[in-house]
């Protein structure tokens, strides 16, 4: 564990506090609980008066942000790095990579959405990315046990909020960007140069792999040295055929000719998977041992997972952009035989300018929708509510606010060849009313729903 902390709470004997100073919380204000918990020493930007060692400077963060990595980098980048950053994608993405490395025998660490994971250790985490004290230690603790490589998710938030300062990628990709987190950068222009400060934490060798067949995705091309696309890429992506519970791929890399069955469905997995392929590829693994290996992979919790009920099925997914819900509707609706039903809100205190649009996707593109409660948090649910209903044009929906009771009606209505789509919260197994978290688990729900 590093001796230096930005949490109070979890301050011990003889570590240094770091008094930071974020958007909602001044680390000042809790000093005293600090040296409560055994600081020994405090680094401050402000007058204060405490009868211990203190550092004063300009800028805590970045006294912060240069101590780690004047005292760290060498350590973390001497193993291999593989970042990953864009809207959708990113879990799976990093999962699948996750899974083949260790399958190819190399010991391995991920930290992202899903927690963090070392060995054969699973530790929950609060944020995509966690801030750079979390996030140094976890690579460090991660080197202790021997691991190679990590594989981290790298959210706009980090790159824009320096949370990987002294970081070098050996291998990164690009999934895709699509409207997400406005209410913090403010425009997609914004949003896109945030992600592109990836392209600086790239070390002189790195591979950069990038979604040609996104529009933003050709702007990495100034350090592009691998693609992908179902049009013209290093790997071209020919064609894919769903099937029940899996899919075939057929692509060319270096023009050959290549088949593989993977444990995932639809075209937005497509793109996960060769990203996954190209990542391991450019560590110097052949096609022939990915392929090889492909078929013991299998999706992270929440991602498409799905579950027969009712003689069709009900599908949990972590959908919550305008892009990823309308990617997997239509990815269902492909080869559907009945109905499909979606479940679905928005989260409050995020980005209210998606909700219209997902209201509008949703109902346009469902049989039926049932609008519900995502993580409401601190605001009126009836206003995330109004926000999303303004951009329906039909009536094929209703509101259930109650997220279970929602969930149990969206499985009463279930006949059939029937497709039950629960979007929103995917692998999360709470919701957030207010302050507080509630345990909550769509699939959870589901499950307990059968057996009852």
């Amino acid at each position: 564990m590093l001796n230096i902390k930005i949490d109070s709470r979890k301050v011990k004997k003889d570590d240094t506090f770091v008094a930071i100073v974020g958007s909602k919380v001044d680390g000042h204000d809790y000093i005293e609980s600090a040296i409560k918990n055994g600081a020994k020493k405090i680094v401050v930007s402000k007058d204060v008066d405490f009868d211990i060692p203190k550092i004063v400077v300009p800028d805590t963060n970045d006294y912060l942000i240069n101590y780690l990595k004047d005292n760290y980098s060498d350590k973390i980048n001497s193993i291999k790095l593989i970042g990953v950053t864009g809207t959708n994608g990113k879990t799976t993405t990093c999962y699948l990579t996750y899974q083949l490395l260790k399958k190819l025998g190399k010991k391995v660490a991920y930290i992202g959405t899903i927690g963090y994971y070392y060995l054969d250790e699973k530790v929950e985490l609060e944020n995509t990315t966690p801030n750079i004290v979390e996030l140094y230690d976890m690579i460090l603790n991660a080197i202790d046990h021997g691991c190679e490589i990590v594989v981290m998710e790298v959210s706009s938030h980090a790159l824009e909020q320096e949370r990987i300062y002294g970081l070098k990628f050996s291998a990164a990709a690009f999934t895709n960007l699509t409207q997400d987190h406005l209410d913090y950068h403010g425009s997609m222009q914004n949003y896109l140069q945030a992600k592109l400060k990836i392209l600086n934490y790239l070390k002189n060798d790195a591979t950069m792999v990038t979604n040609f067949d996104d529009e933003y995705g050709r702007l990495f091309k100034s350090k592009i040295t691998k693609s992908i696309s179902f049009k013209k890429g290093d790997y071209c992506i020919n064609k894919y055929t769903d099937q029940k519970d899996k899919m075939s791929i057929n692509f060319t890399y270096l023009n050959k000719n290549y088949n593989v069955t993977v444990n995932l469905k639809s075209k937005f997995n497509v793109y996960n998977y060769i990203t996954c392929l190209a990542l391991v590829n450019s560590l110097g693994y052949s096609i022939e041992d990915i392929l090889n290996n492909t078929k013991y992979l299998q999706a992270p919790k929440g991602r498409c997972e799905q579950i027969n009920i009712n003689n069709g099925i009900a599908v949990v997914d972590y959908a919550h952009t305008p892009d990823a819900v309308l990617k997997i509707i239509e990815a269902f609706k492909e080869n559907k035989k009945g109905k499909i039903i979606t479940i679905i809100g928005c989260g409050g205190d995020r980005d209210p300018k998606k909700r219209p649009i997902m209201g509008g996707i949703a109902t346009d593109n469902s049989d039926y929708v049932i609008f519900t409660n995502d993580n409401p948090r601190t605001e009126d649910e009836k206003n995330i509510m109004s926000d999303i209903l303004a951009g329906t044009k039909k009536d094929n929906y209703e509101v259930i606010y109650n997220r279970e009771d929602a969930i149990l009606k969206g499985i009463s209505l279930i006949q059939k060849d029937d497709i039950l789509l629960v979007l929103g919260k995917g692998h999360e197994d709470y919701q957030i009313i207010g302050t507080t978290k509630h345990h909550f688990d769509d699939m959870e729900i589901i499950k307990k729903t059968l057996q009852s």
